[in-house]
């Protein structure tokens, strides 16, 4: 039986690890020509192996989402090689450090803005570029976080960034929704990847109070957020568009 992105061409942003690693298998698996884009080359090159371990195309390029003419570059060349992009998943992101907003650094603000939101932007306009060359329009989902819809004190950074990720894909939604470009956000909550354990710290203590936040009282495994995604490229999600859809066992609901 075909996947439900059986063909499509499909570029992940982070890739390498976590989230984007998880996603990239799901789409490989459901039949997708998988683009990862990161700068943890050997992270990225296991990725590589393990969507095409799940029975999928996947090829991996060193890349700063931050850095428009290397994307740009990156998305010309999907476009050479593979006729067309179909869907995209902006999902390279950091952490930053933990800081009240009186000690948070303007260079460490930068930094995590850059990535988080000017990255998603730049991404975002290279796609659009290509989508709009094509037949057929396509799928773009980008990663917020649940901190995208509520603030989280001693990241505020990484809470404005996200939040910025829900204006912009909704601005985006509404421009392009004539030419059957549909643009979600995916609002994780806790999941366990890397960047949970630097958060906490591996402290069992911090660890514990989080999940106790959450109504399903545990963390999600990245898959449960791969497989969200999965359906918003997917031709499943049709008439879904502008959404920050919360994967998070009803955290912000409370």
């Amino acid at each position: 039986m075909s996947g439900m992105l059986e063909g499509k061409v499909i570029l992940v942003t982070g890739g390498s690890t976590g989230i984007g690693r998880a996603t990239s298998t799901i789409l490989a698996r459901e039949g997708a020509k998988v683009v990862i884009a990161d700068i943890q080359d050997a992270e990225g090159a296991n990725t590589v192996e393990m969507a095409r371990a799940a029975g999928g195309h996947a090829e991996y390029h060193h890349v700063d989402v931050s850095d428009y003419a290397a994307v740009s570059a990156l998305v010309s060349g999907i476009a050479a090689r593979h006729g067309r992009l179909d869907g995209a998943f902006n999902n390279a992101g950091i952490e930053g450090p933990t800081a009240k907003i009186f000690d948070y650094s303007v260079e460490e603000w930068n930094r995590v803005v850059r990535i988080n939101l000017t990255g998603v932007f730049i991404c975002i306009k290279c796609e659009i570029e290509q989508m709009k060359k094509q037949d057929g329009g396509g799928s773009i989902v980008s990663t917020a976080s649940a901190a995208g819809l509520i603030g989280i004190p001693g990241a505020s950074a990484y809470n404005a960034a996200k939040h910025g990720v829900i204006g912009l894909t909704k601005t985006a939604a509404l421009e392009y929704a004539n030419r059957n470009i549909r643009f979600n956000a995916v609002c994780p909550g806790f999941i366990e990847t890397p960047m949970l354990n630097r958060v906490t710290d591996q402290s069992v203590k911090i660890r514990d109070t989080l999940i106790a936040g959450v109504p399903m009282k545990r963390v999600a495994q990245a898959s449960e957020i791969g497989d969200a995604v999965a359906w918003l490229l997917s031709e499943r999600s049709s008439y879904v568009t502008g959404v920050a859809l919360p994967v998070d066992g009803g955290w912000v609901a409370q």
